[in-house]
């Protein structure tokens, strides 16, 4: 491994995607600052990173920030080549008023941009989501790639889901009037999965614990896009270095997409035992709308009932030769982590 010397922020380094952003960093021999909300959950990152065998853990340190103020950003983007800005705001459930996610992410991000072009970084790579892809759509589309923008005004779009598309346009939008010679590239992943390290992950992966611990009667009629935590983490690099990936989206999906059934029925048949309680039957809608009454985070999905989209990742594998586990192995390292850390 080179010891390339050069320094990377990644913004939101407790979170899932941002602490596989930093392990994969440290491993290529990058030094890495990591922004945190509060310093007091620095031991956090440090065990979720020993839990994944990292290297090179003394070439991290840690600033603390928060997207919603603008205290500390100068100094952890000063002397950085590289910003990877993973953090953005995720709720548990529907916020009050959608301003209180769509605000936060926007501003945020655009902080970030504007403080890196001061700065002198190269590149930024902004995470994104499928969020600014796949929704508010009033015509069929065939198969959904980087080229498909998300309608925040359009049919259906949850407040987070026009989050992640507002964000991203402001921050392309920035780039293209007022980016000077800053350079940068989005990643768009679906439903991330993949090892957790510890307590700390997306909430994707709240649907193979349901599945393991029983919680779902049957299985939701619903259908996501699968990639593992790992590629995401790998396809962050490859944005932040290549030269092709300058003023690029890349969609972050292991295809096809699974059914909660499919997902359901290969943990059973892979797991055995482990996975006993996996269901093996689909639950009717209307269970899924009463349940959903109760638990706000159901809520979110029941646009979505029904519904299979097919996504391409044509463009990341060709223009950056990212190559992705299958949707399956990225399921069942989800479901092996859990088990071996007790959480289901």
């Amino acid at each position: 491994m080179a010891d390339k010397g050069e320094l990377v922020l990644v913004t939101g380094g407790t979170g899932f995607i941002g602490v596989y952003c930093i392990f994969q960093c440290l491993a290529a021999g990058y030094r890495v600052r990591t922004t945190i909300r509060s310093l007091k959950r620095e031991n956090d990152v440090k065990k979720m990173l020993e839990e994944g065998e990292a290297t090179n853990i003394d070439r991290l340190s840690f600033a603390e920030a928060d997207l919603s103020k603008d205290d500390g950003w100068k100094e952890a983007i000063e002397g950085c080549t590289y910003v990877l800005h993973v953090a953005s705001p995720f709720p548990p459930a529907p916020p009050k008023h959608e301003d209180d996610l769509i605000i936060p992410a926007r501003e945020g991000t655009l902080r970030v941009l504007r403080l890196a072009r001061d700065a002198g970084v190269k590149r930024v790579v902004v995470t994104s989501s499928f969020a600014a892809i796949g929704y508010g759509h009033t015509k069929k589309i065939e198969v959904y790639d980087e080229k498909t923008w998300t309608n925040p005004d359009g049919p259906g779009p949850s407040a987070y889901i026009k989050s992640k598309a507002i964000a991203e346009r402001a921050a392309w939008d920035f780039i293209e009037k007022e980016g000077g010679a800053l350079e940068l590239s989005t990643v768009l992943p679906v439903g991330v999965f993949g090892p957790v390290l510890g307590p700390d992950f997306s909430i994707s992966i709240q649907i193979v614990q349901r599945l393991l611990n029983g919680s779902f009667p049957g299985a939701p009629n619903l259908s996501f896009g699968v990639v593992d935590v790992r590629d995401v983490a790998d396809l962050h690099l490859r944005a932040m270095t290549d030269p092709k990936a300058k003023g690029e989206r890349f969609l972050a999906v292991s295809p096809p997409a699974m059914t909660i059934l499919e997902m359901s029925l290969a943990l059973r048949e892979r797991l055995g035992k482990a996975a006993k309680k996996a269901p093996t039957r689909i639950l009717p809608n209307i269970v899924l709308r009463l349940i959903a009454v109760f638990d706000k985070a159901v809520s979110l999905v029941l646009p979505e009932l029904g519904e299979i989209k097919v996504m391409s990742n044509d463009k990341a594998t060709g223009v950056l030769g990212w190559q992705p586990r299958s949707n399956v192995d990225a399921i069942m390292a989800t479901a092996e982590s859990l088990i071996k850390y007790d959480l289901v």
